[in-house]
């Protein structure tokens, strides 16, 4: 097995805020805790700043986030944690509105380090997540709105309290959380002044073949914050040269999909339209509780693939999992409208989309017996 290894392109803030303090910056978050009615962004949306005006992230798309950089300032400099409320109707909340109407509450922090004495994020947190994401770990973020206490909870169930002892309750939610990895953040009723936040590891995308639209798939996926894996056993065309900066593997996909290990995290696609490399694929992918299975060709291809798979032994309830012809049917004829296609899909999936939900793509009539 081979593999070029790089980055996804979308960068985990908490390794940004620790590249930063290495540095010797200034450093602060700002979190999402906090929605009502048509919230621009979800719980748990993250920005990561510095003192010298870098930013990554987004906790509105737009509309707050001046005024919270703003805020970021003052609270590097030495004053304290705070939420802030943006939108909505009710009395006293900050003037800057949202667009959309909704409502945001804004949890911004402050690192503590050298050029922030006064913050109140301990930075020894910041390994220890960064290590855990690298290896693909669940975990979970307690924190207290005036930063006092803080607490990381390991998917293995290791809870590091660096400043102090967490309320049971936190804890629970946080154990929780983990276990189910329900996303978002929370703040939870019978402890107003606290938040949890679930860190989950990126979603994985595991492309078999190494084809032109593949090119097109893995650096969009890539963007869109999935670490994505190229899996061809032809090596001509699986080359860091067509895929800069993507993980590359030579093995035969079913193999490889097998040491892959996926979860319910992970999509698979199939693209290379030869049955001696798909078909195993699908049969592997089918074994395991990857949320996105999709495979490429026409409804006739799609027919005859599902046609072998069941004189392979594959039941029709597994055959249903295989979204073919991959992509929503947008019209799609150049490799970057497929890839365009493909992707927002596995979206569609991911988020549990009306669009995704709606679309039937397989049927017994098309597999004749």
């Amino acid at each position: 097995m081979s593999s070029s290894t790089l980055p996804a392109k979308r960068s985990c803030p908490f390794a940004l805020a620790q590249e930063w303090l290495a540095q010797g910056r200034a450093v602060a978050f700002a979190t999402v805790v906090g929605t009502g009615g048509r919230s621009p962004r979800p719980l748990g949306s993250i920005m990561v700043m510095d003192d010298s005006g870098r930013v990554e992230g987004s906790v509105s798309g737009g509309c707050v986030e001046a005024d919270v950089m703003s805020i970021a300032k003052e609270v590097m400099s030495g004053a304290p944690p705070c939420v802030r409320s943006y939108g909505g109707e009710e009395v006293g909340l900050w003037s800057v509105g949202l667009a959309c109407g909704g409502r945001l509450d804004v949890f911004v922090e402050a690192v503590r380090s050298p050029r922030s004495p006064e913050g109140t994020f301990p930075a020894e947190l910041l390994p220890r997540i960064t290590d855990r994401r690298a290896k693909g770990e669940p975990q979970a973020i307690g924190a207290a709105f005036d930063g006092s206490r803080h607490a990381l909870l390991g998917g293995e169930g290791t809870l590091f309290c660096p400043d102090g002892e967490v309320p049971s309750p936190i804890v629970d939610i946080m154990t929780d959380r983990v276990a189910t990895g329900e996303a978002g953040a929370v703040s939870p009723t019978m402890t107003p002044d606290w938040f949890v936040q679930l860190l989950m590891p990126a979603p994985r995308l595991l492309i078999v073949g190494a084809v032109h639209i593949a090119q097109v798939l893995a650096a969009m996926a890539a963007n869109a914050g999935y670490d994505v894996t190229i899996i061809d056993p032809r090596t001509s065309l699986a080359t860091p040269e067509r895929f800069p900066g993507v993980r590359l593997v030579d093995d035969w996909p079913d193999d490889a999909l097998s040491a892959a290990r996926p979860d319910r995290m992970t999509a698979i696609v199939t693209l290379t339209h030869d049955s001696k490399l798909d078909d195993p694929a699908l049969m592997e992918a089918l074994k395991g509780p990857a949320f996105y299975i999709g495979a490429l060709g026409s409804r006739g291809t799609q027919a005859s693939r599902l046609q072998r798979l069941r004189e392979a032994g594959v039941s029709d309830t597994s055959l249903q999992r295989i979204r073919g012809p991959v992509g929503l049917p947008i019209g799609a004829v150049d490799v970057e409208e497929i890839a365009i296609s493909i992707m927002a899909d596995i979206v569609a999936v991911r988020r549990g989309a009306p669009l995704a939900k709606g679309i039937s793509w397989w049927s017994p009539r098309k597999v004749k017996a």
